[in-house]
């Protein structure tokens, strides 16, 4: 066992503080990793105030972690000493479950969340990434191309790889028309990723205050959602349109913009009731309502490497720790421009 330090909810509702705790001495199979930035993300606010059920306690939050490598076990062959890691928002899973599929491990049953759960064991609490460091089965750590900042790559781990899933399972690419909904943290990296595969990118989003930075990460047009018009003006023109938003809207609006066969994929879940889907808006041009989730290791390792080849990483902004629980407020205003990394070199000693 090593003492590691980190922030936690201690109770739902209440505001991080500071916390130490125990992680396991690496096994075999385990990589140790010094963990250098953990980003924010809008689900470590909803579990640590347990608003989606089923949050345990102590919570330490977190499950965008990049760091490097600092011990391996015997049994490790992928990484050594020093190199460029990371950990996204899972760090096991049922490896001998009959329905096991190692490319949609994210959607099967065994997984275990880099915090809020617990290990394989089904007793040891896991507490994720603000913290100082970490201990991760080998199978569950990727590899951070050496061109991409750690603390930019951090928001990839969870951003990144819930974007890149869906445009790359609904095959985004030339010749096809993309509607990213809402340019925050998700939809931010959403532009950079379809730009990147060739898509033509629209932003949909409630103003256009943020419309120069939508052009600057790829979007050829970007559209207020406030202005009526907008829905008259697109109707019938996207392929895939991904919603990143956590506001209830009214989805019969935005499935309206689809062409024949296209899909709204569901990334953002809304934090109120959203109106009923007219089934005339669905079937009267045969599209899709859908959902995704991450992505398995394999796909995440995938979204890594070709973030690296593009040169593709998040826009953020830098805390301390000790601003997590002012990061959390303006997170839930959207006042962060466009991802809140943690610098974990601010832990207190």
């Amino acid at each position: 066992m090593t003492l590691a330090r980190g922030y936690a909810a201690l109770a739902a509702k209440e505001k991080l503080l500071p916390f130490s705790f125990e992680r396991r001495a690496p096994h075999a199979d385990d990589v140790a990793i010094d963990i250098k930035f953990c980003g924010v993300c809008h689900s470590d606010i909803h579990q640590a105030r347990d608003e989606w059920g089923g949050a345990t306690f102590p919570m330490v939050p977190g499950h965008e972690i990049a760091g490097v490598v600092t011990a391996i076990g015997a049994n490790v062959t992928k990484f050594k000493v020093g190199d460029h890691v990371g950990v996204g928002c899972f760090v096991d899973s049922c490896t001998k479950c009959g329905t096991r599929h190692v490319d949609l491990e994210q959607y099967m049953p065994g997984l275990v969340q880099t915090y809020n759960s617990v290990e394989a064991d089904g007793v040891t609490p896991t507490f994720g990434g603000y913290s100082n460091h970490i201990v991760v089965k080998e199978g569950y750590v990727l590899s951070i191309p050496d061109n991409l900042p750690l603390d930019k790559a951090a928001p990839l781990l969870c951003a990144g790889i819930t974007l890149y899933s869906p445009l790359n399972h609904w095959k985004a690419g030339p010749g096809k028309k993309v509607a990213i909904i809402g340019l925050g943290g998700l939809g931010h990296m959403g532009v950079k990723i379809a730009h990147a595969m060739g898509a033509e990118v629209t932003v949909l989003s409630q103003s256009l205050a943020k419309k120069e930075d939508g052009l600057r990460f790829g979007a050829a047009s970007y559209y207020a959602t406030s202005d009526k018009d907008t829905f008259t003006k697109l109707a019938g023109q996207f392929d895939l349109i991904i919603n990143t938003v956590g506001a209830a809207v009214d989805w019969n609006d935005y499935i309206g913009l689809l062409k024949i066969d296209g899909t709204m994929t569901l990334v953002g879940v809304p934090d109120a009731a959203t109106p009923p889907v007219n089934a005339f808006k669905l079937i009267g041009a045969r599209r899709s309502l859908a959902g995704s989730m991450i992505g398995s290791i394999k796909e995440t390792q995938e979204m890594l490497d070709f973030c690296g080849k593009h040169n593709i990483s998040a826009d953020i902004e830098i805390i301390d720790i000790a601003m997590i629980n002012e990061a959390f407020e303006r997170v839930v205003k959207s006042d962060v421009r466009y991802r809140f990394v943690i610098d974990m070199q601010s832990l207190p000693a």
